[in-house]
C-alpha cells in the first residue's frame, strides 16, 4: 500500500515539457521561420504607423493651440488637403499592397517543403492522444515523433473522432484534422532538439492535455532509432518482470494495447512496445517515470477525467510487477 500511495501522489507531477511554452518566434524550422519573419514585418510596419500617427496628432494639437487670428492668417492651411490624399489614401494603399504581396510570397513558400521529403508519417488524432505511424518502416508509436534534422517530412493527418489541430509552433504552422477529410502538411527541423506540439483546436475536456513531442535527431541517430523501434519487445529476463508480463496479458490491458512480440494486439489505446523510451505518458500530461506510470494505471480519471483509459484494479504486488515489466519496454 505505501508503494501504491506514493505512485498516486507522484502521478500529479507535471511533465517538464508541458511547462515550456513554445513560441512561434523561437523558430527552429523553415516553416516557423517564414511565419516569424512575416509576423515581425507586420509588427514593425504597424509600430511605424502608430508612431507616425501619434507624431502627427501631437503636431496638430500643438499647431491648434495657437491663437485663432494666427491660424486664420496662415496660408498653409490648404496643406491639410494634401495630407488627406497622401496620408489617408496613398500611404495606406502602398502599405496594403506591400503587405499583401509579402503575405502571398510567404504563403507560397509554406505550400511546399524546401527539400524533397524523405520520411512519411501518418498521424491520427484521438481523444486525447496522438497515434503515430511510420508506414515505410512498419512502426506504430504514440505521442512522440522522431524526425531527421535538415530533412523535410510529410505528415498525413486524420481524426478518429472530433476536430483536432496539429501544431508544432517552433517548426511549422497548424493544420486541422477533420473527421472523414484526410489532410497533410510538412515540417522540417533545422536543429537537433525536442519540440513540443499541441492540439490547437478545442476538442473536449482534455484538450489542454493533448500534447506530443517532436524529437529531431541527426540522420544517423534517427536511423538507429528506426531500427530499434522496428524491433519487437524484448522478453523479460527476471522473475518480477516476467510476472508483470503475465499481469499485463491476463488483465484488461491486452484488449486495448499492443506489445509486439506478445499476444497483446489491442488497437483502442497506444502501442506500448517501446513505452519506456518515451519522455512522457498520457499524451504529455505526465513525465514518464515509474511513479507517474503507476498512478496512471491505477487511477487515470484522476489525471485526465473523461479519457478512454479505465482504471486497472491491481493489488500492490501485481502493480509493482507490472511496472517492472513495462520499464523493460525500451
Amino acid at each position: 500500500m505505501p508503494a501504491l500511495a506514493m505512485a498516486l501522489l507522484t502521478s500529479c507531477i507535471e511533465a517538464p515539457a508541458s511547462r515550456d511554452t513554445p513560441s512561434l518566434l523561437d523558430a527552429h524550422g523553415e516553416g516557423a521561420r517564414i511565419i516569424s519573419q512575416e509576423w515581425q514585418l507586420l509588427f514593425w510596419i504597424g509600430t511605424a504607423i502608430v508612431l507616425l500617427i501619434s507624431a502627427l496628432l501631437i503636431a496638430i494639437l500643438i499647431r491648434h493651440l495657437r491663437t485663432p487670428r494666427e491660424v486664420a492668417a496662415d496660408p498653409r492651411e490648404t496643406v491639410g488637403v494634401r495630407w488627406i490624399w497622401l496620408g489617408g489614401i496613398a500611404l495606406p494603399a502602398v502599405i496594403l499592397v506591400f503587405t499583401f504581396f509579402s503575405t502571398v510570397r510567404g504563403s507560397g513558400a509554406l505550400s511546399a517543403p524546401p527539400n524533397p521529403e524523405t520520411v512519411t508519417i501518418n498521424i491520427t488524432g484521438h481523444r486525447w492522444w496522438w497515434e503515430v505511424q511510420y508506414p515505410d518502416a512498419g512502426i506504430t508509436t504514440a505521442n512522440q515523433l522522431y524526425v531527421p534534422v535538415g530533412q523535410s517530412v510529410r505528415i498525413h493527418l486524420e481524426s478518429d473522432d472530433v476536430i483536432h489541430s496539429f501544431w508544432v509552433p517552433q517548426l511549422h504552422f497548424k493544420r486541422d484534422l477533420i473527421p472523414g477529410q484526410p489532410n497533410s502538411t510538412w515540417l522540417q527541423a533545422d536543429e537537433p532538439g525536442v519540440y513540443r506540439g499541441i492540439c490547437s483546436e478545442f476538442c473536449g475536456v482534455q484538450h489542454a492535455q493533448m500534447m506530443f513531442m517532436v524529437v529531431a535527431l541527426e540522420p544517423d541517430r534517427y536511423q538507429a532509432w528506426i531500427e530499434n523501434e522496428g524491433r519487437s519487445a524484448v522478453a523479460p529476463e527476471d522473475d518480477v518482470a516476467r510476472a508483470g508480463q503475465q499481469v499485463f496479458l491476463s488483465s484488461a490491458c491486452i484488449y486495448c494495447h499492443t506489445i509486439r512480440g506478445t499476444p497483446a494486439a489491442g488497437e483502442t489505446g497506444p502501442d506500448l512496445t517501446h513505452l519506456a523510451s518515451r519522455q512522457t505518458i498520457a499524451a504529455g500530461a505526465l513525465e514518464n517515470n515509474i511513479g507517474n506510470l503507476g498512478g496512471w494505471i491505477m487511477d487515470p480519471q484522476h489525471i485526465k477525467p473523461g479519457s478512454a483509459m479505465p482504471a486497472t484494479p491491481l493489488n500492490g504486488d501485481e502493480l509493482q510487477a507490472l511496472l517492472a515489466y513495462l520499464t523493460t519496454l525500451k
